[in-house]
């Protein structure tokens, strides 16, 4: 006798055993739940990864020619709009503000000495000594007078501001280009800082779910930090740079009491258009050789159905493909029904 042949028996056993269980299995499950697939309305949604970024970033810089004291601020730190950071000295400065100062001095003497010329002509113009004209042309210089007193304390103020370094808006310090010390020009850098009022989220996305998106979509943003849901919505679909194909997006707050966190990141949601899909309990889905399936129930018995499924929805799926409303689907023990004819291809050795 051969020695495969007590092999040969117990694999005809096991598949006589396997066949017997598949024969009784079905009555030990119960009745097959049936659902009927129903056609719904439902919005689609889209998906993606965000991170909160400055849209541009803040330079300070030196309104005048000088050197740079005082400065005592550090990368990081985050300052006011407004906030005195440090001053401009220097011969220049001083040389500046000197000249300023002569200006005003002299502005207000000839102010005095108009208003002195003005007083005099009208009262030559009470006993006849002056004209009227005169008396026209001496309160035309002593506006003129005004105007330049005006003019040199405003360039006096101006020279006083220029020399004091403030930061343009709040946020925060990103670098320090010079140090105390260092001599800078006219319009020079001195730091940058990246405004807490112009960040945006920025998101990519590909394919399909890119060429859906447009300005003025609306959607919500969940940080990674599990804090409340916050309303966004597409303010610029940005250029392709990328080299994987991804088309950024940026996004604004709905409101303008957000305040957005530097390097924040999380998922945006955007709420797309309304469409109508069919859905079924997702437990009806069966999963063979990378395809989905499920089990349509006919008169003549239940087949096999491909199809192509979306977004879950609690516990059901959407069907994009393969599946119409009025069908009816199998829902329990939809794998093992699936499955059930295993054992008809499975052939033992001799």
């Amino acid at each position: 006798m051969s020695m495969f042949a007590p092999l040969g028996r117990i694999f005809r056993t096991t598949r006589a055993l396997g066949l017997g269980l598949l024969l009784i299995g079905p009555n030990a499950w119960g009745a097959s739940g049936l659902v009927t697939v129903q056609s719904r309305s439902v919005t689609a949604h889209i998906t993606g990864y965000a991170r909160v970024e400055p849209i541009a970033e803040a330079a300070l810089h030196a309104a005048e020619t000088g050197q740079v004291d005082g400065l005592n601020v550090d990368p990081g730190q985050n300052i006011a709009a407004g906030a005195i950071l440090g001053k401009l000295k220097g011969p220049e400065v001083k040389a500046l503000l000197a000249q300023r100062h002569t200006a005003l001095d002299s502005a207000k003497a000839s102010l005095t000495a108009t208003r002195h010329t003005v007083a005099i002509t009208q009262k030559n113009r009470a006993a006849r000594l002056s004209t009227r004209q005169d008396v026209y042309n001496a309160r035309s210089a002593l506006s003129q007078a005004k105007a330049q007193l005006s003019a040199a304390r405003a360039a006096l103020q101006t020279a006083q501001a220029n020399a004091v370094l403030r930061a343009p808006t709040t946020g925060t310090v990103t670098a320090i280009v010079v140090a105390n010390g260092e001599r800078v020009t006219a319009g020079q850098t001195v730091l940058t800082l990246q405004p807490s009022h112009r960040l945006w989220l920025k998101a990519t996305y590909y394919g399909a779910a890119a060429d859906a998106i447009h300005v003025g979509m609306a959607g919500a943003f969940m940080a990674a930090d599990g804090s409340a849901p916050i309303d966004v919505q597409v303010a610029r679909i940005l250029p392709v740079v990328g080299p994987d194909g991804g088309r950024p997006m940026g996004l604004r707050a709905r409101t303008s009491d957000v305040n957005w966190t530097s390097g924040e990141a999380g998922t945006v949601v955007l709420k797309g258009a309304q469409q109508t899909a069919v859905t079924v309990p997702t437990r009806a889905l069966i999963l063979d050789r990378s395809q989905w399936w499920v089990l349509v129930h006919t008169a003549k018995g239940d087949r096999r159905q491909r199809v192509t499924p979306g977004a879950s929805r609690g516990h059901d799926t959407l069907i994009t493909q393969g599946l119409s409303a009025g069908a009816q689907v199998v829902v329990d023990n939809a794998y093992l029904k699936f499955h059930r004819d295993f054992s008809q291809h499975f052939q033992p050795p001799d």
